[in-house]
């Protein structure tokens, strides 16, 4: 793989990274909340990224779309398996000529989700992780090695108000050279401002994969969630860069369904 080639392959994987599973979609910033024995959760989710850097004097235009499937089953009332499967759409443009253009399977993530305490509308959890080499990491679908997560989730509910906090660490495998050691911080609130509506809002920062650049990617996300019924919710929500270590902008929508 030619120096040029590995740099737009790397920028493809940063915009994908990390691929596990969150909920209450569109947020990422994950919530303390599981679905109770014996019952399920289909998310099936959309994004759609866009991002214009300057890489060793080239200008690299990135354009990614995913659209992932995520099954919850809650083994007990606090303990939930959460499997995530995503199928990507990469297409990287240099000085405006198609350097590449595929679409393939992401890697596959298996976690759990443990919450652990709750009391008086507090609670938190822990969620352990792993991601799958199920993609190919040469066309920037994957990593090309197993990777492991584990995340400190707490969620304060008053209503209509709920706020969220995760920190997190990951272990990223991969066959690209990239920074092994990566950390998570961010928060997110949602608002009940309707019967049927919910805004959120979300921000966030973590450590940077790629060990050239010393800027960790930040972003602001804003977005609603639309209650159908008690067992189905539609959401829409746009991601923006504050940094230009961050994906430029994404749109997300996606849908859940509880039975």
């Amino acid at each position: 793989m030619g120096k040029v080639q590995r740099i737009f392959t790397i920028m493809v994987w940063l915009l994908i990274l990390p691929a596990y599973a969150w909920a209450a979609h569109p947020l990422i910033t994950d919530d303390s909340g599981t679905q109770g024995t014996g019952k399920y959760q289909l998310e099936i989710n959309g994004q759609h990224d866009f991002d214009k850097e300057t890489v060793a004097g080239v200008q690299v235009k990135t354009s990614t779309k995913e659209l992932a499937a995520t099954l919850s089953y809650g083994v007990l009332e606090r303990v939930d398996l959460v499997v995530g499967v995503p199928y990507l759409w990469n297409r990287t443009q240099g000085n405006g000529i198609t350097t590449f253009s595929g679409n393939g399977v992401g890697d596959a993530t298996l976690e759990a989700k443990w919450r652990f305490y709750e009391k008086n509308a507090l609670s938190f959890a822990l969620k352990p992780g792993i991601s799958l080499p199920t993609g190919n990491e040469n066309k920037g679908f994957g990593s090309g090695r197993t990777s492991y997560s584990m995340f400190f989730i707490a969620t304060q509910e008053v209503k209509p108000f709920a706020v969220h906090a995760n920190i997190g660490y990951m272990r990223n495998g991969n066959e690209l050279g990239e920074q092994k050691n990566l950390w998570h911080l961010s928060a997110a609130g949602t608002y009940a401002m309707a019967e049927h509506f919910t805004a959120v809002a979300n921000i966030g920062v973590e450590r940077n994969a790629d060990q050239t650049v010393h800027q960790e990617p930040a972003f602001l996300l804003g977005g609603v969630i639309y209650s159908v019924s008690e067992n189905v919710d539609l959401d829409l929500g746009i991601k923006t860069g504050l940094n230009n270590s961050e994906t430029d902008r994404s749109f997300l929508a996606g849908a859940v369904f509880r039975f």
